[in-house]
């Protein structure tokens, strides 16, 4: 059999005359298009085999559910209605295939699903191989193109991104059109992706006397010319609910919405609103950069390089995971405040650019690598201190400390406040700084504790505030953060937990990307930002944040 494994083709060079559909997983400007570097057939088993892909497919059905008619707000609130869904709902990244049919990548053009109206889904996860002929694709972007018979939408790692106006991409260009998507930039071998193509029989409203059927699909490679991560046009993404009670209807809304703003990160971490300037700044500890994004309403906002290094510049810096910043928030008198891993230390950026260590050691021991942080009105500090930040954690030579504390500043002293953890995390006060919350990331007690916090920095009274060890999912806890009326935001398995001030679980809000730390945004505190592993995400919410307290200078 002839092999369809190809550097490049006159029908490689055919279909990639096709338009361009301005479309991408990332952003329509960083989109390759052109003649690639290499290619492979994904409609072929030799070129399903260097991929370690093996294509699944299932038909869906059609399913009565309940919901709710347009109320006078224009959305989902009025009365109760019956309309129609479809399962399964199979986009998600982690969603298990496992028992769906193998088929053969050479049997893609088969015609499938029931005929008339009828939907279907194909999924693969690709590997990205070592070499493709004498090709290294180390460093190269992506491209996923795909044309079913007759519309498709294509989910990359259980995302289905689409900005106003998007016409092909990730979503449906037209009738019978190709859908071309960047699914990778600096792509490394070994590097997994999930793709689900989701396809529909048409025209819906004239229903065809035949299938479903994949005409071809392919990867193409290219050189980056982009390099680093991208603000990209704000998109919206897919986001679930899970309502445990009624009050999270006015948290969320009955139509919540997230929107992608930026991607390509190796992590994001540590977000803080500099409500002066109007931006946000976040960590990536992996890169050793913080991050400065402006938005720009509907437009792709500004992504700058704010600081680098951010949190180490040592000689032996390559051992490390995440040598960089991860914490940031803001003092009272407004300046930046960093956890820096490599350093193992907290500092603070002063207004002429200089820099003070505000802590570095304790009784002579060199701290962890300060992970969370959040200031009290009064100017005292609290910090967390794991050692998530060392190139082997707990094992590390260069742990010098016997436990994982949190800390507070208080008075200009240093203070050990809490042992109580394993991996002490996220951290956050309750509007009335009467309470601190602090998460621990221990895989074997994923908790929050509260305790009651004392005029002189310490704390008292700490009690168990609630418990997700039972949850299902890989993911402890990480950030947390409070809104005014005193519920908890808390980065948990599964996703985005709300907890009310008295401990219950009010429900999950499961984004694309597991969001590991948020901070609120905007003018009105509203917008909640979330730093989800390689990309920065927005979430508009009908209760404002607690933020840090600024004194008028």
């Amino acid at each position: 059999m002839k092999a369809r494994i190809l550097l490049f083709s006159a029908a490689v060079l055919i279909v990639s005359a096709l338009a361009w559909s301005g479309a991408s997983a990332l952003d329509a400007a960083s989109a390759a298009n052109g003649k690639p570097e290499a290619a492979i057939d994904l409609a072929t088993e030799a070129g399903a085999k260097l991929v370690k892909g093996q294509w699944r497919y299932s038909d869906t059905k059609i399913i009565e559910v309940d919901f709710r008619g347009p109320g006078p707000d224009k959305q989902p609130t009025g009365a109760p209605i019956k309309t129609y869904d479809y399962t399964p709902h199979a986009g998600g990244a982690d969603f298990d295939d496992s028992k769906w049919e193998p088929i053969g990548a050479t049997t893609l053009d088969q015609r499938r699903a029931t005929g008339r109206i009828c939907f279907n889904w194909y999924r693969i996860k690709l590997t990205i191989p070592e070499r493709i002929g004498d090709y290294d694709p180390t460093g190269s972007t992506v491209v996923f193109e795909t044309a079913l018979d007759d519309y498709a939408e294509v989910w990359v790692d259980g995302e289905l991104s689409r900005y106003l106006g998007q016409m092909g991409g990730t979503v449906v260009g037209g009738w019978n059109a190709p859908n071309r998507v960047v699914i990778g930039r600096e792509v490394k071998p070994g590097q997994q992706i999930q793709l689900a193509v989701f396809g529909m029989n048409g025209p819906i409203s004239n229903p065809p006397t035949n299938f479903i059927w994949m005409r071809y699909a392919r990867l193409e490679f290219f050189k980056t010319t982009t390099r680093g991560p991208i603000a990209i046009t704000p998109s919206e993404v897919n986001v679930e609910v899970i309502r445990n009670d009624s009050t999270i209807d006015s948290i969320v809304g009955p139509n919540p919405k997230i929107f992608k703003l930026a991607e390509g990160f190796k992590f994001t971490e540590g977000p803080i609103w500099v409500p002066d300037g109007k931006y946000l700044l976040f960590s990536d500890p992996n890169s050793n950069i913080i991050y400065k994004y402006t938005p720009n309403g509907n437009e792709p906002g500004r992504l700058e390089v704010f600081r680098t290094p951010s949190g180490y510049s040592g000689a032996d810096i390559a051992e490390y995971g995440q040598p960089g910043s991860n914490g940031l928030t803001l003092d009272p008198q407004g300046r930046l405040t960093i956890n820096q891993h490599g350093n193992h230390r907290v500092v603070r950026l002063e207004k002429d650019g200089g820099e003070t260590v505000l802590a570095d050691k304790f009784e002579g021991n060199r701290l962890n690598s300060p992970n969370d942080l959040v200031y009290r009105s009064d100017g005292t500090l609290y910090f967390t201190d794991p050692p998530f930040g060392l190139p082997k954690f707990f094992d590390d030579p260069r742990k010098e400390l016997l436990f994982s504390g949190v800390f507070s500043i208080y008075n200009g002293k240093l203070q050990v406040i809490s042992k109580d953890f394993t991996g002490p995390n996220g951290i956050a006060f309750s509007p009335d700084e009467k309470y601190l919350y602090v998460g621990d990331w221990d895989e074997k007690k994923k908790v929050v504790m509260r305790y009651e916090a004392k005029p002189d920095g310490t704390l008292t009274n700490g009690k168990l505030f609630f418990d997700m060890t039972s949850a299902p999912g890989e993911d402890a806890l990480d950030g947390i953060k409070v809104d005014q009326a005193g519920n908890l935001y808390v980065s948990g398995p599964g996703g985005l937990w709300v907890i009310s001030p008295e401990g219950k679980h009010l429900g999950t809000i499961v984004a694309p990307k597991h969001p590991h730390n948020m901070a609120w945004g905007d003018e009105d505190g509203k917008t909640l930002y979330l730093c989800a592993r390689s990309g920065l995400y927005r979430m508009r919410l009908g209760i404002a944040g607690t933020r840090p307290t600024l004194k008028a200078e």
